[in-house]
């Protein structure tokens, strides 16, 4: 099968919908496809490396932290992919390269098929003066999206529940995203580990608590700050692996919270060193909500860490509470877990997380789902073709 998958972000930027694109390109290929991309450069300038289409783009980062639009362009670079023909066409993105996408599907006469990675609602800080008026739009927004596709990926049921909620009528179907273990988990030894501990500066009989993602006002910090800034567990380590526009707030938070002596901040790490980070971790922490489905969890997993998080529904299917970590709704709550969690024997919960995560969420069974996906749709594509 031929399968043009088109994103926005690639592998220059380090967030979910990049992890997502990457490891169902891993897993299309293992299973046989043909699959390009079509992503923005990071400069004016289109050209093609391997398999990958860049189309030249424009800094866009007054919408939207990172972002770029496409320049307006009459390319052969597209022409070439529309004469490669693909058979199915899976956007990951609702912007510059969904007008891409939608004009090769038109000329190809090729489904399309949406993930919906971001739940706009909580992002709308960013564009909108209005929360009311914001997601109003993001609404009306979807709905346009939906009208062009012939089906909707949501990583999870807490997005398919916001999809028909937004009475979009295109068919959503739900398959979390794939993690690359390769990549994502650690095979370092006791030994190992310390020694890497060592070299970012926690002490041998620390435990640490880990927080990694964006530096973003959407990810909740301030919650995870407050909380442990009055419940300041002793013997530990906040380790906040990563960066983003809300670094100096979060810097001014942890200092106005007492925690500045515990907490080692990273800044951005290369996605083939963040295993070491996971390793080096005892208690995942999140207190966000804004999350389609959370792969930094899954990830932290993995890796044998526990999870202590806020409730939400992007965590049904992810955490068991008591089994591979804890849901929190309050600071009471969040206060309990973390001191069972730091003084208790959880080693049996440790091995529950890496076999749980790795049972549901491989890259292997994320490209099947998916492909079964893209033959229901080629399916019923060509009965409509017959029939007309």
């Amino acid at each position: 099968m031929k399968i043009l998958i088109t994103t926005d972000w690639y592998k220059s930027a380090v967030n979910g919908v990049v992890t997502s694109v990457r490891n169902l390109e891993i897993g299309l290929r293992r299973r046989g496809h043909d699959v390009k991309i079509l992503t923005l450069s990071e400069t004016r300038f289109s050209y093609v490396n391997e398999n990958t289409t860049y189309i030249g783009s424009v800094n866009a980062e007054k919408i939207y932290p990172c972002a770029r639009v496409k320049i307006p362009l009459k390319s052969r670079l597209i022409e070439n992919i529309i004469k490669w023909k693909p058979d199915i066409i899976h956007s990951q993105c609702e912007f510059s390269t969904f007008s891409l996408a939608r004009k090769i599907a038109e000329v190809t006469g090729a489904p399309i098929v949406h993930t919906y990675h971001t739940i706009y609602e909580d992002y709308t800080h960013y564009f909108s003066p209005s929360i009311k008026l914001g997601r109003q739009a993001v609404r009306l927004f979807t709905r346009h999206i939906s009208r062009h596709i012939d089906c909707m990926i949501a990583p999870t049921e807490k997005v398919e529940n916001i999809l028909n909620k937004y009475n979009c009528k295109t068919p959503v179907a739900v398959v979390p995203t794939g993690v690359d273990f390769d990549m994502v988990v650690s095979d370092k030894n006791n030994a190992e580990r310390e020694k890497f501990r060592r070299s970012i500066g926690i002490p041998e009989d620390k435990k640490v608590i880990l927080y990694a993602g964006r530096l973003a006002e959407e990810k909740n910090l301030d919650e995870l700050i407050d909380f442990l800034g009055r419940n300041k567990p002793e013997d530990t380590i906040f380790l906040i692996v990563g960066d983003g526009p809300y670094r100096e707030a979060t810097i001014r938070k942890i200092n106005d919270s007492g925690l500045q002596d515990i907490t080692i901040m990273t800044g951005m790490v290369k996605p083939s060193e963040i295993k070491n980070y996971y390793c080096a971790g005892d208690i995942f922490v999140s207190a966000s909500q804004s999350e389609t489905q959370g792969l930094t969890y899954i990830e932290a997993l993995a890796n044998g860490l526990v999870l202590l998080c806020k409730k939400d529904k992007c965590l049904d299917n992810v955490l068991e509470n008591g089994v591979n970590g804890y849901e929190y709704s309050d600071e009471k709550e969040f206060a309990k877990y973390l001191n069972y969690l730091l003084t208790e024997d959880i080693s049996e919960m440790k091995e529950k997380a890496a076999e749980i995560a790795k049972q549901k969420f491989s890259i292997e069974t994320f490209a099947e789902q998916i492909e079964g996906i893209y033959n229901s749709i080629l399916r019923q594509h060509n009965s409509n073709l017959i029939s007309a």
